[in-house]
């Protein structure tokens, strides 16, 4: 079956192409739903047959026609399909080289910019559009950078090319710059600083929108780029570092912002931007098993959570503000419960699926003895509990806030909204048991194939001391940390729970001693600091969208006025010319000819009479002459 892996992206073409040309005018009812979700669900049924097939051990790398041949660059159109690319989307990730992975990265750009402006009639879902579709080609810009410099280098575009020739041919330099260009490309599509922005604004499209491709597939697709070109990434180390520095400031920045915001959409969105910056830490310490597999639990979750907010949403005719909500739980108790498992593993709470791939980061950046990385992370994972359960406990506990003409219409969603929910959940609580026993479970021998010797190996000067300390105490030489590694575990467990603590204290307790509004007031600076995002959009605004929206109206201005103006001018100028031209033509070059034209035939027909054809008259005339003649001799 891996060798028709060409149907998986075959069927949504057709779907598309048939919705989109003939969907709303010869489609009635439902149909366009089944025929779109129809070929998606047979994708995925392929997809799945061909991930058990992977996971056997087979692999498959294809290339089906030449799709660019320029001199010595030929570029094909081709499939890879292995551990990694079982991991997620079509084109994207299937992909043979980086020019069809980006074909398939613009294509889910174009996607998400369509689909946040779903609601094209509020100009906030027009507005968040725009600022996503800018923001991406800012990042793009850097990837095409990269193409560019791995076409100088390489000559080609194809994965297996480019990572057996990069040992090879790559200096640290130009693997550095490569790196950096790429991971530009990455901090736009996947919302890391400085070109985040856009994520939380995307929220105006619609929930499910948010669920898939703002949760699972389109923000993943820079730590997809950066792991599929570990071999290149492994050869540069500051590149490496900047990626987990980045990751992990990501991480922190929006987990503190979401402590403060109050939409339950935008909670969750800051939280999969601070997701998305640990999935990048691991990635920067070479964790790259790490990173893919939080990827993986990531998408779980969050849709989970972003699936639970759309039911709330529903629930309460549209209401987002989590403090008009309160006391939902024994109106909605399915959503309730999925959101409340989902919750936990955004959290990393023990068993579920969050818990075993954060630490897996977290314990990345401890044993590789990256200290502040890991106290930066711990700090956000310490943010990311106490925010989801601060929404937990305000939307779902407590006494209800909700407007009393929604109140008495609350209701569970119908089983179309909340059976996605409880699967989510359920996936979201087991497949932590997938990197199980910690290191060596089999999403670390299934992606291990992929990744190889460039798996940094997670040990640091401390992991080392307690290592030799545990083969001394035990005899055993083979104990190498393990003990380090659990009591790690235990350790963010610890912090998840502390988070988890303060928020129930604060919004389910309500502890006098922490209620959010005196604290709001005691620390005032850093609450308008979280609830106002740093001020990062009204910067970006003052420095770069005000400055160009008025050069802008300048640069229209200008046109309007001087180019316009000369343009119209000339051609007024033009006008009077040639109606000078025309004048002159008509009255005296024309009046001329014409005049000549009237004296000729004036003075012809005058001396036509002379012309009769009568000899006699001839011979008259000739006397006359003759006589005049002689009189004029006569008298002179």
């Amino acid at each position: 079956m891996i060798n028709y892996a060409w149907l998986i992206p075959l069927f949504p073409t057709i779907a598309a192409i048939i919705n989109g040309l003939f969907g709303r005018k010869y489609m009635r009812h439902h149909n366009s739903d089944y025929i779109a979700t129809g070929a998606v669900m047979t994708s995925f049924l392929i997809s799945l047959v061909i991930f058990f097939e992977v996971v056997a051990g087979s692999k498959l790398n294809v290339n089906y026609w030449d799709w660019i041949v320029s001199g010595d660059l030929h570029v094909s159109f081709g499939f890879l399909i292995d551990p990694l690319t079982a991991v997620s989307m079509l084109i994207l990730i299937m992909g043979n080289n980086y020019l069809l992975m980006f074909f398939g990265w613009e294509g889910v750009g174009l996607c998400s910019y369509l689909l946040i402006g779903f609601w094209f009639e509020k100009k906030s879902a027009g507005d968040a559009a725009k600022k996503a579709f800018v923001t991406n080609r800012v990042g793009d810009l850097g990837f095409v950078l990269g193409l560019f410099l791995l076409v100088s280098q390489f000559g080609t575009l194809d994965y297996e090319q480019v990572f057996q020739l990069a040992p090879i041919h790559l200096t640290t330099g130009v693997a550095t710059a490569i790196t950096l260009l790429l991971f530009i490309g990455a901090t736009a599509k996947s919302a890391q600083i400085p070109l985040y922005t856009w994520l939380p604004d995307a929220m105006e499209g619609p929930t499910p929108v948010s669920a898939l491709i703002h949760a699972a597939t389109m923000v993943t697709a820079g730590v997809y780029m950066v792991a599929r070109s570990h071999v290149i990434y492994s050869m540069a180390p500051t590149t490496m570092e900047i990626i987990a520095a980045v990751g992990a400031i990501t991480a922190l920045f929006a987990a503190t912002i979401a402590i403060a915001q109050n939409d339950i959409k935008r909670i969750v969105a800051y939280s999969t931007v601070s997701q998305l910056g640990y999935m990048f830490m691991g990635l920067g310490l070479g964790a790259y098993t790490a990173g893919v597999y939080h990827l993986f639990t990531h998408a779980f979750f969050k849709a989970c959570l972003f699936l639970g907010c759309g039911s709330v949403i529903h629930a309460l005719s549209g209401e987002q503000d989590i403090r008009r909500m309160g006391g939902l739980f024994p109106h909605i108790k399915l959503t309730a419960i999925t959101f409340l498992i989902a919750a936990l593993a955004n959290a990393g709470i023990f068993p579920f699926a969050g818990f075993f791939s954060k630490d897996e980061i977290l314990w990345a950046a401890f044993s590789g003895g990256h200290y502040v990385i890991w106290g930066i992370g711990a700090t956000a994972a310490f943010c990311s509990a106490f925010y989801m359960f601060r929404l937990y406990f305000i939307a779902f506990t407590g006494e209800s806030r909700v407007d009393h003409h929604v109140a008495h219409h609350i209701h569970e969603s119908p089983s179309v909204m909340t059976g996605p929910l409880v699967l989510l959940a359920f996936l979201a609580a087991t497949v932590g048991a997938l990197a199980l026993p910690p290191g060596n479970g089999f999403i670390h021998q299934f992606l291990g194939n992929v990744f190889g010797h460039h798996e940094h190996e997670l040990k640091g000067v401390v992991s080392e001391l307690f290592h030799k300390f545990a083969a001394l105490v035990t005899g055993e030489p083979t104990a190498h940390g393990h003990l380090l590694e659990y009591f790690m575990m235990l350790v963010s467990l610890a912090i998840a729970l502390s988070g988890i603590g303060l928020a129930y204290l604060m919004y389910y307790k309500k502890v006098e001693a922490l209620n959010p509004e005196l604290l709001a007031v005691r620390f005032k600076l850093i609450h308008r600091a979280f609830l106002n995002k740093y001020w990062v959009d009204e910067l970006y605004d003052f420095l770069f969208v005000n400055p160009i929206k008025r050069t802008g109206q300048e640069l229209w201005d200008f046109d309007g006025k001087v180019i316009d103006g000369t343009v119209n001018g000339v051609s007024r100028l033009t006008l009077i010319k040639g109606e000078i031209t025309n004048f002159l033509d008509k009255y005296v070059v024309d009046g001329t000819v014409n005049g000549l034209a009237l004296f000729v035939d004036f003075k012809s027909r005058i001396l036509r009479r002379t012309q009769t054809g009568d000899v006699q008259n001839y011979a008259l005339v000739m006397l006359l002459g003759v006589v005049f003649v002689m009189g004029i001799y006569y008298f002179y």
